[in-house]
């Protein structure tokens, strides 16, 4: 019998790599620098994603989407976030609520946070209430602090809405 609730954790990390777009939550963010991977490298996203696999106790966004497969070489990770909601709700899920953090030195994410909160809702159509994303520095410690490379990481709620 499945639980009732269903929570999962994600993580992730990309270098900072010149010549590429900064997107993060969907959002295009004028920077000097972008992330580097083979999507669009949105931290955000591929964190959010692999929390809701964690919680359906399936494998991890690399996994699912492959970094060797042709088919994802710089495809919005809105449209992999699509894919991967849409198994949720097969299983006779929905989100609860999403709880985030961007961790970045550079650029400040503060000012760009709301509209994240709109795009990550109309892509999951759900209430932007149930979105947190909170925006924190690393203190100029490791990577992160020294403008190498921007993490996030996620918890989603997942609560059933009906049997699989």
């Amino acid at each position: 019998m499945k639980s009732n609730y269903r929570i999962g954790i994600g993580y992730d990390i990309h270098r900072m790599e010149e010549n590429r777009d900064l997107i993060i939550g969907g959002v295009k963010i004028p920077y000097e620098k972008g992330l580097m991977g083979h999507s669009d490298a949105d931290v955000l996203i591929h964190a959010i994603i692999d929390a809701m696999l964690g919680a359906l106790s399936m494998f991890d966004i690399g996994t699912l989407f492959p970094d060797n497969a042709q088919e994802f070489k710089d495809i919005s990770s809105l449209i992999l976030l699509e894919k991967v909601y849409e198994k949720v709700l097969q299983q006779g899920y929905k989100i609860n609520n999403i709880d985030s953090n961007i961790i970045a030195q550079a650029p400040k994410m503060m000012p760009y946070i709301p509209q994240m909160k709109i795009i990550l809702s109309k892509t999951l159509k759900i209430n932007e209430d149930l979105i947190s994303i909170k925006a924190k520095t690393n203190e100029g410690v490791d990577a992160v602090g020294n403008l190498l490379a921007i993490e996030a990481n996620a918890v989603v709620l997942l609560i059933k809405i009906r049997d699989k």
